[in-house]
Formats: structure tokens, C-alpha cells, sequence
């Protein structure tokens, strides 16, 4: 038996979900989600220099974002300083760790389709 079938219902946080794939879609689904966790894979980063790096995200919803992985428990939030200006970086959890392995697998995917179907352009 298939691991998502073990039950009619996954829990989640007090959150219901009909299966593994619906529960892991709420996580990490959506236009941001993977690209900010992927741009986290490396190194602990500040807001601005996430900004930087996803020029086509709004400041509201890459902060929205952000809580969102935050409250999730795959992004972690350390502020530094009790005065300003304060520093705030954004990391990796180890539960965000343990999704680089699919972060990874959808960029060779990504990678592979731009190079058969598609190109790279500058700006």
C-alpha cells in the first residue's frame, strides 16, 4: 500500500489534508514558496538581498511568503540588535533542509527543459 493511502486524512499542524501530495503542495506550492526556499539553500539571507534576487516578487507578498514558511517551520527568522537598525536574516530549518534534495531535483528538471524545449535569456 502507497504511504498517502494509509488513511483517508493526513494531519498536519491542525490542518486536514485528503493526502501527502495536498499536504506538501500547501507547504511549498505556489509561485514563491520553492523559489525563496531554493535562494535559502546555501546561506542565511536578509530580506533585501532575497528582494534583490527575485526582482519580479512584490515586497508584501515575499514578506507574506515568508511568514507563511515561517509559521510552516521551514524557514527560520533571527533578528539581530535590539536598536536600529536591527539586522534580520532568514535561514533554512532542518525541516527546510530536509526538502534541498527536492529543490534540487526540480532545478536539473528545470534546467533540462530550458535546454530542450526553451533558452536563457538576459534581461
Amino acid at each position: 500500500m502507497k504511504d498517502e493511502c494509509k488513511s483517508d486524512f493526513v494531519k498536519f499542524k491542525d490542518k486536514t489534508y485528503p493526502c501527502s501530495v495536498s499536504l506538501t503542495m500547501d507547504l511549498v506550492g505556489g509561485k514563491w514558496k520553492t523559489v525563496i526556499l531554493y535562494h535559502l539553500i546555501n546561506e542565511k539571507k536578509r530580506f533585501s538581498e532575497l528582494r534583490r534576487e527575485m526582482p519580479m516578487i512584490t515586497e508584501m507578498n515575499l514578506s507574506l511568503q515568508l511568514k507563511q514558511l515561517e509559521k510552516d517551520g521551514l524557514v527560520s527568522r533571527k533578528v539581530y540588535g535590539k536598536k536600529p537598525p536591527i539586522k534580520v536574516f532568514y535561514n533554512l530549518t532542518e525541516f527546510g533542509k530536509s526538502f534541498i534534495p527536492v529543490l534540487n531535483a526540480i532545478t536539473k528538471w528545470g534546467n533540462e527543459v530550458v535546454n530542450e524545449k526553451s533558452e536563457f535569456v538576459n534581461s
